[in-house]
């Protein structure tokens, strides 16, 4: 992971925006201050691991609003909340929906500064997780519709004389198609290659339409 980390500061009050993000640079963190949602849709999430600490009340969507929203576009961003109004159905609503802290104002510099980097630690383990999915969507991509049938029928545990009466081969082809599937897939083991079928998420089902 090279690409430098970046907390986005979103906080419609300018003094906030700047004692932040000063707090956050003086520990070497590459800070970004935004007054609103918009202005953070417009942007996009950088490339690198990122944290969002998020006012709770913000003008037009409120910072919970904005966290469910990404949540059903599935875009990932660890949020640490912050609230001058806060109560305890705010903040369990805001644990429950993923938030990595909540804290009221005023709060304690290292208590951010801690809950970044557990946001920041959460996201580079996303980040390297999406990209080891990537590299094996990418393996998975090179195999033919009759190595991705052999596979999903591999992982199931079914033995190549199983397999080859199912789909109408021959056991010899079976073995052939197989040792393909693994070398391609950069398989060490039988249970290595389940572990990659179970990370992509793919069936015997999912084989017949790909």
């Amino acid at each position: 992971m090279t690409e430098q980390p970046t907390i986005i500061i979103v906080d419609d009050d300018p003094g906030v925006r700047e004692a932040l993000g000063s707090l956050i640079r003086s520990v070497g963190v590459q800070a970004k201050a935004l007054a609103s949602v918009p202005e953070f849709v417009k942007e996009g999430r950088p490339e690198g691991p990122t944290c969002l600490v998020l006012d709770v009340r913000l003008p037009g969507r409120s910072g919970l609003d904005f966290q469910r929203e990404l949540s059903a576009a599935n875009i990932h961003v660890p949020i640490i909340f912050i609230t001058g109004y806060g109560d305890i159905p705010m903040s369990v609503q805001a644990i429950k929906g993923g938030a990595i802290e909540f804290l009221t104002k005023p709060f304690r510099d290292q208590d951010l500064l801690d809950a970044i980097q557990q946001g920041l630690a959460r996201d580079r383990a996303w980040l390297e997780n999406e990209k080891a999915i990537a590299a094996l969507q990418a393996r998975f991509e090179t195999l033919t519709p009759r190595e991705r049938e052999v596979m999903a029928l591999v992982v199931t545990g079914r033995l190549n004389k199983q397999i080859a009466y199912d789909i109408g081969i021959s056991e010899i082809t079976v073995k052939v198609h197989r040792g393909q599937v693994m070398r391609k897939m950069k398989a060490t083991s039988l249970p290595d290659l389940a572990r990659m079928a179970d990370k992509l998420d793919f069936t015997a089902e999912k084989s017949q339409s790909c």
